[in-house]
């Protein structure tokens, strides 16, 4: 056997800063009388630092299961099990010493010394257990499909290949061995849709369900009940069956259909530009073979390439935004100056205001009470949130208790007195100043001084909507996106009057509300919106002035947003777009276009012909016609509109820095990141435009050195 610190040298040197985790070996006397050799890693951190897998980790692990491969030929120990220290297991490879990796043949030594050491548990002259203590992402997930069973604690948080997410493949075994433990069809779902969907995570009775486990056991004995079951499969008192394995008509028929829908879906949501789903996608593909070698190979490949990209380094740029930046928002004053919010008031009853009240009685579980112009418009509301609720229900988020309690803390009425004893009141009434304007007026009649108001408008002047309160300084702006429940952010926006306690309550809320929050001056369309707006502005220009549709359509689709202009526009509404784009034109006219054209097509109602399933099959001729009867065809190709698109962005995120819209670049990045769903692979904007040379061309410089 090789030397692992001699044949990885490059990798561990470049890896010197790693928070090692230990591997601690203890021999269990089974009740058989057998030896179980028991790891347990740990890197001797609390809970909020989870054991990860860095090169080091992985030379000293591959070492220690080496003498216990010795130990085993001996017949000195009859199995081999790995666990992990209090509510963690293991939470994949060491992220932050990746970018210290110097060239992609040292990236290459990851992936292969990852499949060399762990490897070393499919290989053992003994059976090897995994024991899922805790929760597994990653690399964690896959020492056990290196290991020959495993079981798992029923109260395991999250359990995940999330590699996907971050611009990565799974690549120690995930890609290779996952789908012929357990399906294609399934490993499909947990390697590349579950990272695409917010990086969802499994939960320990899914990754049961899966077959991702043999066996599952209660948290309060669950070490103690893996042993005996690991005693009685040595015994051969239980056959680990697995029904989930993929059999031989699978392999023949199902597979390469489920790989072609996989293939045809990533290319309907994501376009070609991202590459880390299409290259898990050829491994899976592979992995029908049974060729684990082959597919070990192709993991680690895939890994160098991936970690040499930009791709990679733009998604752990996005990822620490996300997991540093957001947790400690730039500008907020001191959270000891949030009053605590007892009770919620809602001014509105239709859709986005029965969404807030849903999220605002299930996460601050306090009284909610929604008002609208007359009973029947507040009745509807109620339905509304009555059916959200029993939906958590049906999908077993919420229990019977839970449930009857939520629904008995939500109220309607058209009598506003009963908003008198509220300390948070949002306005969610439409988008017109003389109509928020009244709300506010009539509000603050009724409620105390120190009672917050909020609202949720888009893009419209807040300082101008608090101007004639007696007290401006508790109006704050609260920006959701939609749907409400499952974008995380809210742009918290400021006036001027706008005071630290306001402020602090309104990040402290966002917080219980369990949304990320960055702090906005109080400017048209903020952040997010002014983006759009600038991107669906110079769109509908460009077909204004002669483009086709087809051309502009595609046009920026190396700017990586989830969906094309026209997409988008049809998405957000065509009227609410019109708006988006008048507002930002009228304040900045020499940057923004407004388009008349835009509100013929609100009027007209689409954009794209669909099918009866509402895929887009075209252009609508009607709508192209609207726009573009008796325009000249413009010779403007994808490549110049592209250019100029991209530098105007730069230019138009160098005023929001200058104007102060928000602290740094780095937020700008993150509003689009969790309200524009702007992928980690483009990692933010600016990083973005800096790489294309855009933000050079508008202004002289970078947004990052």
């Amino acid at each position: 056997m090789s030397d692992l610190r001699t044949q990885y040298a490059a990798l561990l040197d470049a890896s010197r800063d790693e928070v090692v985790t230990h591997a601690h070996v203890r021999d269990i006397r089974l009740a058989s009388g057998r030896i179980l050799a028991l790891i347990t890693l740990d890197n001797g951190r609390d809970y909020k630092r989870p054991n990860t897998l860095g090169p080091h980790t992985l030379v000293a692990l591959g070492e220690t299961i080496r003498e216990l491969h010795t130990r085993a030929e001996a017949g000195e120990i009859q199995a081999v099990g790995v666990t992990g220290k209090r509510f963690c297991f293991a939470a994949g490879a060491d992220l932050s010493q990746v970018d210290a990796i110097p060239s992609r043949e040292v990236a290459l030594q990851l992936g292969e010394l990852g499949h060399e050491v762990l490897g070393l548990l499919s290989t053992l002259p003994v059976p090897s257990f995994t024991f899922y203590n805790g929760m597994a992402l990653g690399g964690g997930v896959e020492v056990g499909l290196n290991s020959t069973y495993r079981t798992i604690d029923e109260s395991v948080p999250a359990f995940a290949l999330p590699e996907i997410f971050l611009g990565l493949v799974p690549g120690w075994g995930g890609a290779t061995l996952l789908p012929n433990l357990i399906g294609i069809e399934k490993a499909l779902e947990v390697v590349i849709s579950n990272p695409l969907k917010n990086n969802r995570m499994l939960k320990g009775p899914q990754a049961f369900e899966l077959g991702i486990a043999d066996a599952m056991f209660p948290a309060v004995n669950f070490l103690e009940e893996s042993l005996a079951w690991a005693d009685a499969v040595l015994g051969g008192e239980i056959e680990v069956k697995r029904p989930y394995a993929p059999g031989k008509m699978e392999r023949l028929t199902k597979w390469d259909i489920a790989i072609n829908v996989a293939k045809k879906t990533l290319e309907d949501k994501l376009g070609t530009v991202p590459l880390a789903p299409y290259r898990a996608l050829d491994i899976l593909k592979a992995a029908k073979s049974g060729d684990v070698a082959k597919g070990f190979q192709m993991e680690s490949e895939a890994l160098a390439d991936l970690i040499a990209g930009d791709q990679f380094i733009a998604s752990i740029y996005a990822f620490n935004l996300v997991n540093k930046r957001a947790k400690k928002p730039a500008g907020a004053p001191d959270k000891e100056l949030a009053r605590p919010v007892t009770k919620v008031g809602i001014v509105g009853a239709g859709l986005m205001a029965s969404q807030f009240a849903t999220l605002f009685v299930r996460r601050l579980q306090v009284p909610v009470v929604i008002t609208d112009l007359d009973q029947a418009r507040v009745d509807k509301g109620l339905e509304y949130i009555h059916g959200e609720l029993d939906k958590l229900h049906a999908k077993e988020r919420i229990g019977d208790d839970e449930l009857n309690r939520l629904k008995a803390l939500v109220h309607g009425t058209t009598d506003r007195s009963e908003f008198a004893d509220c300390d948070w009141v949002i306005e969610a009434v439409f988008e017109e100043m003389q109509v928020k304007k009244d709300v506010f007026a009539s509000m603050e009649a009724i409620i105390s001084p120190e009672a917050i108001l909020a609202t949720n408008t888009s893009g419209l002047s807040i300082e101008e909507m608090s101007a004639d309160l007696e007290h401006p300084e508790r109006v704050v702006g609260f920006h959701f996106f939609n749907p409400v429940a499952v974008m995380p952010l809210i742009e918290v926006v400021k006036t001027t009057k706008t005071n630290d306690v306001t402020l602090a309550t309104a990040m402290a809320t966002a917080k219980n509300l369990k949304k990320n929050a960055v702090i906005t001056t109080d400017t048209p369309g903020f952040v997010v919106n002014r983006i759009l707006a600038k991107v669906l502005g110079d769109a509908m220009h460009a077909v204004d002035t002669g483009m086709p549709f087809e051309t502009v359509n595609h046009a920026l689709d190396p700017l990586g947003l989830p969906m094309t202009p026209f997409e988008l526009l049809e998405l957000v509404g065509l009227k609410v777009g019109a708006h988006v784009l008048d507002t930002n034109a009228t304040a900045f006219p020499e940057r923004f276009h407004a388009s008349e054209n835009l509100h013929k097509l609100a009027d007209y109602g689409k954009i794209f012909d669909r099918d009866g399933k509402g895929k887009i099959k075209d252009f609508d001729k009607k709508a192209v016609k609207l726009v573009q009867g008796g325009v000249p065809k413009s010779n403007k190709t994808a490549e110049e509109f592209r250019d100029e698109v991209f530098v105007g962005l730069a230019d138009e995120v160098k005023h929001m820095l200058d104007e102060r819209v928000v602290a740094e670049a780095e937020d700008i990045d993150l509003c689009l990141i969790l309200g524009a769903g702007y992928p980690f692979q483009a990692g933010g904007l600016t990083p973005f435009l800096d790489r294309v040379g855009a933000s050079e061309k508008a202004f002289g410089g970078t947004f990052h050195t």
